[in-house]
């Protein structure tokens, strides 16, 4: 029996598994996820199917009634009540219908345009600084009674604007208002969500240190807010913009009960009232008037969503993470 030498007899290890683990260490090796990377029979590859064909059917359900109006818009009365709506017939007469939409009535759609612009600029513009300036200080100045503005607002928002209408029309028809342009705008400067979404948004976007400082160098309050809040709030400003003119040039039920007199009809109101000459006794229907004129009607809305689209985007995302 020969005596041992001292040395370390070797031993082999598996190229799966590390040398140096000592026995009983948990393996703390990666694990390849249970599920695959989303090939054909995986719960992954199942879901992005049925969202794909989800968000399939939604983009056909937003787009297909533009593409109807757009399409109808190139088509004479005749051509429009018989033929297949979505597709083309008949001569192309887009831009006669244009011709005629404008001219139509001693050019009243015209004056329902610039009724429309009127409504929007001060409504909605006035809603819009309105809403700046008391979610700009609700969000960065403490004083009595402000959690029972904040439970008010809230409330507010929850309150459909079609259930004030007829109190609305009431309070209006003692103080002589209506059927005046202001019984359109004046309830068009109030927007609880654009004071809101203001508010939340300041919290955030305006640092207070920033403030301060502006205060120690001697900045008065209105001075800071125009050169320096205002700036971080234009997102914010932009998106509560474009709600609130989408609002007001969408406008249907208040126009309708405040005014009777036709100079004073905004476009929503004017279109609704050449379809009804096409209904009943004695009849004269210009639908392809209509139809134009509403195509008319969604372009300006188009182009300032396209215009103003990354200012809609970064005021949505503000404030969303918490730095």
């Amino acid at each position: 029996m020969s005596a041992p030498t001292g040395r370390t007899t070797p031993t082999l290890t598996s190229s799966k598994e590390p040398a140096n683990r000592s026995a009983g260490a948990p393996d703390r090796r990666l694990r390849r996820p249970t599920l695959d990377s989303g090939r054909d029979g995986s719960p992954r590859g199942k879901n992005s199917v049925v969202l794909a064909v989800a968000m399939t059917l939604f983009l056909a359900y937003s787009i297909l009634p533009l593409v109807w109006l757009f399409i109808s818009a190139t088509k004479t009365q005749s051509e429009l009540i018989g033929s297949f709506g979505l597709w083309f017939s008949g001569p192309f007469a887009l831009f006669d219908n244009v011709r005629q939409t404008l001219a139509y009535d001693d050019g009243i759609f015209v004056r329902w345009m610039g009724n429309t612009v009127l409504y929007v600029v001060l409504g909605a513009g006035g809603a819009t600084v309105l809403a700046t300036l008391a979610g700009y200080g609700l969000a960065k100045y403490t004083f009595r009674g402000k959690r029972a503005v904040f439970a008010i607002v809230l409330g507010a928002i929850a309150v459909p604007g079609t259930a004030l209408a007829v109190p609305t029309f009431l309070m209006f028809s003692d103080m002589g208002l209506t059927n005046t342009v202001w019984a359109v705008i004046i309830p068009s400067l109030i927007s609880p969500f654009g004071l809101y979404l203001i508010w939340v948004y300041a919290v955030d976007s305006v640092p207070n240190e920033l403030l301060e400082a502006a205060r120690v160098d001697g900045s008065s309050e209105l001075r800071t807010f125009a050169t320096i809040s205002a700036r971080l709030l234009s997102p914010g400003i932009v998106t509560v913009a474009l709600f609130a003119v989408v609002a007001t040039w969408n406008n249907y039920f208040l126009p309708l009960i405040m005014l009777s007199d036709p100079d004073l009809f905004p476009l929503t109101i004017g279109l609704q009232q050449w379809n009804s000459r096409g209904v009943g006794s004695g009849a004269d229907p210009i639908f392809n008037l209509v139809i134009t004129g509403s195509v008319l009607t969604i372009l300006p809305i188009v182009a300032a969503f396209i215009v103003l689209q990354r200012y809609w985007q970064s005021g949505l995302n503000a404030g969303g993470v918490k730095q």
